[in-house]
């Protein structure tokens, strides 16, 4: 299973600003840290502040924060969000499967039951479990200690 670019970096731009509880951040700090597309993160936060997961302090001294408690926010929730489908072959995509094994393949069913085991377990862990006591990842944010 392969996460998309969208969910990688939603889920990159949720572990800093939990992480950075002292400020707000900007997109542009975001992109310039990570080495990505400030119009493709751009996107990404868009996304986030529909779903309700961020929002944006607007200004000259704006930025973007969480809009909920890292505790809250269930990485599952935030993957099925920022996730176009999750069909590993063409088959698991609706009405799309052209293979000629589909009526005898049982592969599907397999694939089926792999992805949302795959996705259980990402309903059980939080932005906050990615954070919490992670003094490494203060270290690479360049972040104090909350």
């Amino acid at each position: 299973m392969r996460l998309n670019l969208q969910s990688d970096y939603a889920l990159r731009l949720l572990m800093q600003l939990a992480a950075n509880t002292n400020a707000l951040c900007t997109i542009a700090d975001v992109a310039a840290y990570y080495g990505i597309s400030r119009t493709h993160l751009m996107k990404v936060a868009n996304t986030l502040g529909r779903e309700g997961f961020i929002e944006t302090v607007r200004g000259r001294a704006g930025g973007l924060r969480l809009a909920r408690k890292a505790s809250s926010i269930i990485i599952g929730e935030v993957v099925r969000k920022t996730e176009v489908d999750f069909a590993l072959v063409e088959c698991l995509q609706e009405g799309k499967s052209n293979c000629l094994l589909t009526p005898a393949c049982r592969l599907k069913g397999v694939l089926a039951e792999a992805t949302q085991a795959f996705i259980a377990v990402l309903d059980n862990y939080t932005i906050a479990d990615l954070i919490t006591n992670n003094d490494a990842l203060r270290d690479l944010l360049n972040l104090e200690a909350a």
